[in-house]
């Protein structure tokens, strides 16, 4: 009797827009050997604005959509969704729906890094509005130390504005010094980028915070995470499919998406349209 071949799966990659490409960048380094497929939610970007319950049905979305497509396990790389689905999908709607499956927020590895760079133990956060009021990163950081300071400021024009391809404008580095100023005034030593499109204005937001403030790279911290995740669990490992393959798909299939999503990942990609259901 034929033994019957066990189906390999994919990892899925969430933002709810083209940020998360950054960090599947990464991942896609630090673990060149794995099936990935990535999904923007680029129709209905920015979740920052959106209250809880709707952030979490767009979420349920993805997550069904990603599963349908051959994943095993899923990185939320968006913050907002990280900081008000994850907890409830984790579980509530994986046990009930995909209890074998997995997925894995960013909130928890990038605070760790956080918490272990300070050293005044000030911190400061930018982030959206969902993930500022969520108080995830607070959660997370004071669980660490419940020495540490956290100073977060929502900035609600930042995604719109790199959405559209300006974040070189002089608009954005006003935006910019605006919403740092507080977090400079309170004299944090370390400054959590929580929304990976962040990502695009690296420069200027180091040239406004000086030499001396820490930044922490979430791309490099979730593909490590990940990383020591599959090796400590080798039956979600063993089911991974290690073709190298690439996929990735957006809700509103435009022109933009291949060419910001070529610039995020470095080389040329090739999307392909998703319907959520």
């Amino acid at each position: 009797m034929k033994s019957k071949i066990k189906r390999k799966y994919s990892i899925g990659v969430f933002d709810s827009g083209l940020g998360g490409i950054q960090i599947l960048k990464h991942i896609a380094k630090e673990l060149p050997q794995y099936d990935y497929v990535y999904l923007g939610d680029t129709a209905r970007v920015p979740y920052g604005g959106r209250s809880q319950e709707v952030i979490y049905e767009f979420t349920v979305q993805a997550v069904n959509f990603l599963f349908k497509k051959g994943c095993h396990l899923i990185i939320f790389a968006c913050n907002t969704v990280s900081s008000k689905a994850l907890r409830r999908i984790q579980k509530e709607y994986l046990p009930k729906n995909y209890p074998d499956k997995k997925v894995l927020g960013v909130i928890i590895p990038v605070s760790e890094m956080a918490a272990k760079k300070t050293k005044n133990k000030r911190i400061g956060v930018i982030a959206t509005q969902g993930t500022v009021s969520s108080g995830a990163f607070g959660r997370e950081l004071l669980k660490i130390n419940p020495e540490i300071k956290l100073f977060q400021q929502a900035c609600p024009l930042l995604v719109p504005i790199i959405e559209a391809g300006e974040e070189k404008s002089k608009v954005s580095e006003l935006m910019l010094q605006k919403y740092l100023k507080p977090i400079i005034k309170n004299k944090a030593d370390t400054l959590i980028l929580g929304c990976t499109h962040y990502r695009f204005l690296e420069n200027k937001i180091r040239k406004i915070i000086g030499k001396d403030m820490r930044l922490i790279n979430e791309g490099k911290i979730i593909a490590e995470k990940l990383k020591d995740y599959l090796e400590r669990h080798q039956e979600v490992e063993n089911m991974l499919q290690k073709k190298s393959k690439l996929r990735f798909f957006s809700t509103d299939l435009t022109e933009k998406f291949e060419i910001m999503g070529s610039r995020f990942f470095g080389k040329k990609i090739k999307p392909e349209r998703a319907k959520l259901e």
